[in-house]
């Protein structure tokens, strides 16, 4: 979503709607797939998304119609390891915050209007909490957000946590530490599974280190031309930036329907 169909101010394209409308006349289903919250995207989507199967939070959630379909919830034990260790880098003198993604809700502890912006962008349903290893709810990840660079900083010091849980790079400033077995193309294997699509029968777009399990779950794997140059090296082909529409671009040129001036 962010950096492939969303525009660069965290649109839905108005040119995506009309396109939408024809995959659904033609029994094309339409998944959006983000590290965003499930409450979030279906916000975002509108009533247009009621019938979407959604793979959210990094593919740790995965829904249709208001109905669980899987779940990989982050192990229990590595709650408050991943918790503290974000405390120490805060008090260490890191521009850091993290939100703890649970199923209901997500949770955060730090609450300035800074961090609580960018907490707000991706999470419909967010609380204040004291502590986030009090929290009673699924934890499906822990998304970290560093306001310098994630990549340089902040995940490197979650190498040793990256031995017993997935620590994924899924922006300029978020790394999400989630279940080893949480993945988008684990999750987009469950919707082909359920759907009876294969992956020949695929489409994916991605931007970012965590779309390239799902680029590897799809016969035809974009990558955006502003994608990370590990994700452009991964994918099969490359399509306009989220900038210049490129996911509605690409979709209306596949089904030969033309976009409105």
């Amino acid at each position: 979503m962010d950096g492939s169909l969303l525009d660069p101010q965290g649109r839905v394209p108005d040119s995506f709607w009309p396109v939408l409308a024809e995959l659904e006349r033609r029994g094309i289903a339409f998944c959006p797939a983000s590290g965003r919250q499930y409450a979030n995207l279906r916000e975002l989507m509108g009533e247009r998304g009621a019938d979407l199967v959604y793979i959210a939070e990094n593919g740790s959630y995965v829904v249709q119609h208001g109905e669980t379909l899987s779940t990989d919830p982050l192990p229990a034990a590595e709650v408050p390891v991943v918790v503290r260790r974000v405390r120490d880098l805060a008090a260490a003198g890191g521009d850091v915050g993290m939100v703890l993604c649970g199923q209901r809700a997500g949770y955060i502890e730090r609450g300035d209007d800074a961090f609580a912006e960018h907490a707000h962008r991706h999470y419909a349903r967010l609380e204040q909490v004291d502590d986030l290893t009090a929290v009673d709810d699924v934890v499906l990840k822990i998304a970290v957000f560093d306001f310098g660079s994630v990549e340089e900083t902040t995940a490197p010091a979650f190498a040793d946590v990256a031995e017993r849980v997935r620590v994924v790079v899924s922006g300029q400033h978020w790394i999400d530490v989630m279940s080893p077995d949480a993945d988008k193309g684990h999750a987009l294997r469950r919707v082909q599974e359920r759907l009876g699509v294969t992956p020949e029968q695929t489409m994916a777009f991605g931007d970012y280190l965590n779309d390239a399990g799902m680029l590897d779950a799809a016969a035809f794997s974009c990558a955006m031309d502003n994608a990370h140059p590990d994700v452009r090296a991964r994918a099969r082909y490359v399509v306009p930036a989220n900038s210049r529409n490129g996911v509605v671009r690409t979709l209306a040129a596949t089904l030969g329907v033309d976009l409105p001036a």
